[in-house]
């Protein structure tokens, strides 16, 4: 299954761990610790990019707003993923933003401080460099999922997803995000989503706590999907 989860996980949280013990001081010595409270941004659409940030504790939310301004979520990132670097790399203005979904510890690194350790430590420059190609995927296959797959199943796949990424990172039993949140991710309206919820619950793919949503069955999910799961 570590397949199918990697092609939907930027894997932003590795990208120090190619680092040697002294690259890794290296790079931590440079960060700015930062609060950002629930509801803040990180960065915004059209913003200036001032430096590249990391999550050291919470959930924040990459969205973009469409035409008709509906919101559009992309991706979750959570502990230890690296976000803002695009806009730097691209030179040119966010194209998304990042909004914080509770209190937020984040470190953050200057623009000219990373570019700078970018040409000292070229491990790092290669890294970022590589990941950027990777993540670029996963927003292939994100758009590939919203564009070509039915309601449930983009359900099915965005549960399986968050479930995996939240069990890495936070010590609570399912997924604990808004009912607006999650309907942004798979794209349809809060009513809609509702109702699937309720299907998935009574066929006891699924349980539901208040707002925490936990996965029971794997099985008829990946079923769902056409998926092996002891490929």
């Amino acid at each position: 299954m570590k397949n199918f989860y990697t092609q939907f996980d930027f894997q932003s949280d590795q990208l120090f761990e190619v680092l040697t013990s002294e690259e890794k001081k290296v790079v931590y010595n440079t960060m700015e610790p930062l609060t950002i409270k629930k509801g803040g941004l990180l960065f915004y659409e059209e913003g200036i990019p001032t430096g590249i940030f990391q999550i050291k504790k919470g959930k924040a939310k990459k969205f973009k707003h469409g035409f008709s301004g509906v919101e559009q979520i992309f991706y979750i990132y959570t502990n230890g993923d690296v976000l803002g670097y695009h806009a730097l790399f691209g030179e040119e203005r966010y194209q998304d933003s990042c909004e914080a979904l509770e209190d937020l510890e984040v470190n953050f690194i200057a623009k000219d401080v990373f570019f700078q350790l970018l040409q000292d430590i070229p491990t790092l420059q290669h890294t970022f460099t590589k990941n950027i190609g990777h993540e670029f995927g996963v927003l292939a296959n994100i758009i590939a999922v919203l564009a070509q797959k039915n309601l449930n199943a983009r359900l099915a796949i965005n549960l399986l997803i968050l479930e995996n990424r939240f069990q890495k990172h936070f010590n609570v039993g399912g997924i604990d995000l808004t009912r607006e949140d999650l309907a942004n991710i798979i794209g349809t309206s809060p009513e809609s989503l509702g109702r699937i919820l309720k299907q998935f619950k009574d066929e006891g793919v699924i349980a539901i706590d208040k707002r925490i949503i936990s996965i029971k069955n794997k099985g008829t999910l990946f079923q769902l999907l056409n998926i092996d799961m002891n490929s």
